[in-house]
């Protein structure tokens, strides 16, 4: 996620009428957008009964997936058309400015913006309002950002249990009804056999940084070595030199250098041990001072602003990397081609969507919402419900991926 530097923040709301989203049903675009941007060829609903009963019941509707490609929302279209309803959904303000045909369908099919980088109170209101009124199901990534380990959950944030409470308690007082939330879990799967096309895509990288391809070893095995590869560029880049250590506490040491660096620079004093927390600060006084209206910004410190997002995308990046994730004995075909189109990203800019994939997407049960305000002295149990649901989820839709050993590749 970057963020938008081109002009302020600007809310963009959902649009509340029907005659677009069922133009683009009808016809098909968000089915040719998928295939033609993303890769993904087809979708399976399961358990979609779930949902189905809570329309039938006329809950306000929290959807609640997890997040690991830019395909979530659109994918989520598919369930909408077979029940014959539409959504809206929560997202970045940077997903409408990525150009005119993203901003314009986004918003049509029930996207409104969010402001990530500061208070965005009308995106909240917008949300809770939607939720209270029972409007249509609305769609919250809970885990705030994307990364391409479609097996491993990310921690949750709290805005969705602040925004589902609210609307919770606006609904009991108008209408005594209820707000529920639905786990959705979304799995990815490879229709063919990725050889050829994890062949051919490490060849590219490989010849990138001026490797041979070497005859001997496996698709496995050339995998972990780009991994490592491009992770002593980025050594080299931000530390000058390569570290010492295992890969581990090397990665672990260019987190740090990286965040106290900026933060020495934006004069700021972390108190927090929570890595994700801190790029979150440093990317709210990043955008604030881009766009302070008291002075002026020389050029130099535009180019520095935008480093440190770069620089603190890339922490994002990499503490949400799992360390094992490519572990002989859990590696499958999509974790494959994950890592594989997350190197993409960082060497080359764009990853290759020519893999065909299917969307498996997996309804829950409703949680329901209670119109209480969150415990403060622990954890929020609606998020810990939520939490231990998407992750069983995730898990069980991890097996329908295929295993593969180090011998087939």
């Amino acid at each position: 996620m970057t963020v938008v530097f081109d002009r302020p923040y600007q809310f963009v709301p959902p649009h509340r009428g029907k005659f677009w989203p069922a133009v683009i049903q009808r016809l098909r675009l968000v089915d040719s957008y998928l295939k033609w941007k993303e890769g993904v060829v087809s979708c399976e609903c399961r358990d979609l009964h779930h949902l189905r009963e809570s329309l039938d019941r006329g809950h306000g509707i929290l959807l609640a997936p997890n997040h690991c490609r830019y395909a979530d929302p659109l994918v989520l279209g598919w369930p909408a058309r077979e029940l014959r309803t539409n959504v809206y959904a929560m997202a970045s303000w940077h997903l409408f400015n990525k150009g005119r045909f993203d901003g314009f369908a986004i918003q049509k099919m029930g996207g409104f913006s969010i402001h990530r980088e500061a208070s965005d109170r009308q995106a909240l209101d917008t949300a809770i309002g939607i939720l209270a009124t029972a409007e249509r199901p609305l769609v919250l990534f809970p885990e705030g950002t994307t990364n391409r380990s479609n097996d491993v959950l990310k921690p949750l944030l709290d805005g969705v249990s602040f925004i589902a409470r609210a609307a919770a308690r606006r609904r009991e007082k108008k209408s005594n009804g209820q707000v529920v939330m639905h786990p959705v879990g979304i799995k990815y799967l490879c229709t063919e056999d990725i050889h050829p096309w994890a062949d051919e895509q490490l060849s590219v990288m490989e010849q990138r940084l001026g490797w041979q391809k070497s005859p001997e070893i496996s698709i496995l095995q050339r995998t972990e070595r780009l991994i490592k590869g491009i992770f002593v560029l980025r050594e080299v880049q931000y530390l000058g030199d390569v570290g010492s250590g295992t890969l581990t506490q090397r990665r672990d040491a260019l987190i740090a250098n990286i965040l106290l660096r900026i933060e020495s620079r934006l004069e700021l004093e972390s108190k927090d041990d929570d890595i994700r927390n801190r790029v979150r600060v440093i990317r709210s006084v990043v955008s604030a001072r881009f766009f302070q209206s008291d002075a002026t910004i020389e050029p130099d410190e535009h180019i520095q602003l935008k480093q440190d997002v770069v620089a603190a995308d890339l922490v994002q990046e990499m503490v949400s990397t799992p360390e094992s994730y490519l572990q002989a004995d859990q590696v499958t075909d999509t974790r494959i081609v994950e890592t594989i189109q997350g190197m993409q990203d960082a060497l080359l800019g764009k990853a290759s969507c020519s893999v065909p994939l299917r969307a498996v997407i997996q309804f829950g049960e409703a949680i329901r919402v209670p119109a209480e305000k969150a415990p403060r002295d622990r954890d929020d149990p609606l998020m810990v419900q939520l939490q231990d649901r998407l992750s069983v989820m995730l898990e069980i839709l991890s097996r329908d991926a295929r295993a593969i050993s180090d011998d087939r590749l």
